[in-house]
């Protein structure tokens, strides 16, 4: 009979071994529906570190740590981590992973956490579960202490948080990101840098939030979403489906300046507050 193999303990817990080695020894296999897919290559979780702001003291929180690659990565910068996991079965893996770290892994879904309670001066840095990206960016950007997040995202995603009116990737996601701040592109990440590898390519992306600048009232977030609803419609249409009256629209397009033609998706962010103005959706 031979002797069983001892684990890799030597490898960076980024290596491909490493990982299937602990996810073997754990009984685990990642859950597509939990969007685990686990980074595997050092260069991309140093560069996210770097990009995030991972610093000593700094307060960081991430979403869905998995097997703690990422988060050790953070945490060996002196940064004071908070992680937040729904999956159970990681709870063996995250201790032997995390031991002397000083993380506090928050069990239960990143959904229903209170944002409001992170310490001021929190800095974002997760490789977000695909499903609920958008979600959570928006919880984000509505934390008042949060000040950046640096997060991995479809890159699709990514085109659409960095573009501007009048670009074929701007959404409502690309007025949300610009409403509360700025979008840095840092790097694209190939499928290969993950375990499983995913179907589409990933993107690093850095959100800076602008909290002296007072957050755009919910009403205006409401008729920005419904003008932008059909990004190709014009932006008469889009505000008709939403239930406006048309006189109210033809007058309110008049008084920003903007052709009663004009689409959604060309319509910079000062201009449609105009028109919301002259709704009456806003001040």
């Amino acid at each position: 009979m031979t002797d069983p193999v001892a684990p890799p303990t030597d490898l960076p817990l980024y290596s491909p071994a490493r990982v299937r080695e602990l996810l073997a020894r754990h009984g685990l296999k990642p859950t597509k529906s939990l969007g685990q897919n686990f980074l595997i290559d050092g260069n991309i979780l140093r560069a996210i570190a770097e990009a995030g702001g991972a610093a000593p003291g700094v307060p960081v929180l991430e979403v869905g740590p998995g097997l703690g690659v990422l988060t050790r990565e953070v945490a060996t910068r002196g940064a004071r981590v908070t992680a937040l996991e729904k999956d159970e079965r990681l709870r063996p893996v995250l201790a032997e992973t995390l031991a002397g770290q000083g993380v506090e892994v928050v069990w239960g879904d990143a959904l229903d956490f209170d944002y409001s309670t992170l310490p001021p001066g929190t800095r974002v840095i997760a490789n977000l579960p695909y499903y609920i990206t958008g979600v959570l960016l928006s919880r984000f950007m509505g934390a008042p202490n949060v000040l950046s997040a640096t997060v991995l995202v479809q890159k699709e995603v990514g085109q659409r948080l960095a573009a501007h009116p009048g670009e074929d990737n701007y959404g409502f996601l690309s007025a949300l990101a610009a409403l509360h701040g700025r979008v840095r592109h840092v790097r694209d990440v190939p499928k290969g840098a993950f375990f499983p590898a995913p179907d589409v390519t990933s993107s690093v992306i850095r959100l800076d939030f602008d909290r002296e600048r007072p957050a755009p009232e919910p009403a205006f977030l409401t008729f920005v979403e419904a003008a932008l609803h059909h990004r190709r419609k014009t932006l008469r249409n889009n505000l008709r489906l939403a239930g406006y009256p048309a006189p109210g629209i033809d007058a309110a397009l008049e008084a920003a300046g903007l052709r009663p033609d004009v689409r959604a998706e060309d319509v910079p962010l000062d201009m449609l507050r105009a028109a919301a103005t002259a709704l009456g959706v806003v001040r």
